[in-house]
This record gives C-alpha cells, sequence and structure tokens, in this order.
C-alpha cells in the first residue's frame, strides 16, 4: 500500500458516513459496522457487517457502501464482502454514538 492509497483509504471511510443504519439512525462507520478497508491500484476492498445475521437492512447497507466508495475519486471499483466474524458488539461503536444510543459504560 502506497501513501496514496491511505489518503484514497482514508477519504472511502469518509464517504461511507453518509450510509444510515435506518433502524438505529446513525452511519455505519460511527457504528463499528466496517471492519477493513483496503485499495490496490484503485480496486477498494470493503469488509464489514451488520448487528445480526438476519438484519433486514443487510443488503440496502452493503449496497450503500458499494454506491458510496466507488464515488469517492480515484477507485475504480469497489468489492463488499459481508462478514458476521467477529460478531458485532454494542462495544464497536464509537463512544459518543454509544452514549446517545443509551448503551451504558462497562468498565
Amino acid at each position: 500500500m502506497t501513501t496514496n492509497d491511505d489518503d484514497l483509504v482514508a477519504q472511502i471511510k469518509q464517504a461511507l458516513k453518509v450510509v444510515i443504519d435506518p433502524e438505529l439512525g446513525y452511519n455505519i462507520v460511527d457504528l463499528g459496522f466496517i471492519y477493513d478497508v483496503s485499495v490496490d491500484d484503485g480496486a477498494a476492498h470493503i469488509t464489514m457487517t451488520a448487528t445480526t445475521r438476519g438484519c433486514p437492512a443487510a443488503s440496502f447497507l452493503k449496497e450503500g457502501v458499494a454506491s458510496s466508495a466507488c464515488l469517492v475519486p480515484g477507485v475504480d471499483s469497489v468489492d463488499v464482502t459481508m462478514t458476521f466474524e467477529p460478531p458485532w458488539q454494542p462495544l464497536m461503536i464509537s463512544p459518543g454514538v454509544r452514549s446517545s444510543l443509551g448503551f451504558a459504560e462497562v468498565n
């Protein structure tokens, strides 16, 4: 990965913040649904999850990720992989969003 690819990864992560989980009302990046973003010669590879395997919004979210990432200049193609390993947990949510959703901090 080159420095240019690092910049592209950051731009893709920023672009993915427009994808909002319809049930929780927050973007999927802050909800911790994005596990990995990498770029190889303009090909973006994104690994993501949903709250559960049976999440009815999983396809919608996956399509939103692909659509948003391909709008980033320098991205020629997007491959989105949905995984449930490791299982998503509320601890993956960014602290500010987790607090606003009412999840208590566990020490």
